[in-house]
């Protein structure tokens, strides 16, 4: 399975979790940055790409596994484009949940490489998610303004054959709630991690209220 080192397990059995879809009630800070020349390199397939570094740390209030926490980013976005239609999308090396039938889940309904990790905090403040060998801390300042969001968040999984084309699987969760801009502080340390999801400070915003589904992967 596609990840990076904060991402790998030798475990492969896990609590059976439901098929999708997952509906599930949300919270959640998102933020971007320029991608790094090692945000770069990590993608394996010549789609043409958006160079953002994506990630957001998530409160499941309600799911199909019951509530969890979550952190993932993705080092750049897929182009819309006829391969992989026409939303902008997600490419997911490094995922981390504290649910175990979450990771069964991820793992083998969506193929993120789903790991587990330990939360504390709230993903509107201060917030960190820590492995074996890595861990981000979050500081997250939201402006007092209130919005409507509603929408779709794609993301593909590259499906990597030795000796073949790369191919995908592709899914999506739409999501509707209410936002606020932020600025959310990170420290990062890890084996690859720092080296492209950068620290500092990074423009955002926190999803204050949010029902979210995520349907089922299809291959591409």
């Amino acid at each position: 399975m596609w990840s990076v080192a904060e991402s790998r397990t030798d475990r492969d059995i896990w609590p059976v979790s439901p098929p999708a879809p997952w509906p599930a009630s949300v919270r959640a800070a998102l933020w971007w940055h320029a991608a790094t020349d090692d945000a770069r390199s990590l993608i394996v397939t010549g789609e043409p790409i958006i160079p953002v570094t994506v990630a957001m740390v998530v409160d499941y209030l309600e799911s199909p596994v019951g509530p969890y926490r979550e952190i993932l980013a993705s080092p750049v976005l897929s182009a819309p484009g006829r391969r992989l239609g026409p939303l902008s999308r997600l490419h997911v090396p490094f995922i981390a949940v504290d649910s175990e039938t979450s990771v069964h889940g991820g793992r083998f309904h969506w193929r993120l490489p789903k790991v587990m990790a330990e939360f504390t905090g709230a993903v509107d403040g201060e917030f960190t998610a820590k492995g074996e060998d890595w861990s981000v801390r979050t500081t997250t300042r939201t402006l007092p303004v209130s919005l409507p969001v509603a929408g779709g968040l794609g993301f593909a999984q590259p499906i990597v054959r030795a000796g073949g084309p790369v191919d995908f699987l592709r899914a999506v969760s739409v999501l509707a709630g209410t936002f606020r801009p932020a600025r959310v502080g990170v420290e990062v340390t890890g084996t690859t991690l720092p080296s492209w999801l950068t620290a500092g400070t990074h423009t955002g915003i926190t999803i204050t209220r949010g029902r979210m589904s995520t349907r089922r992967g299809r291959r591409r």
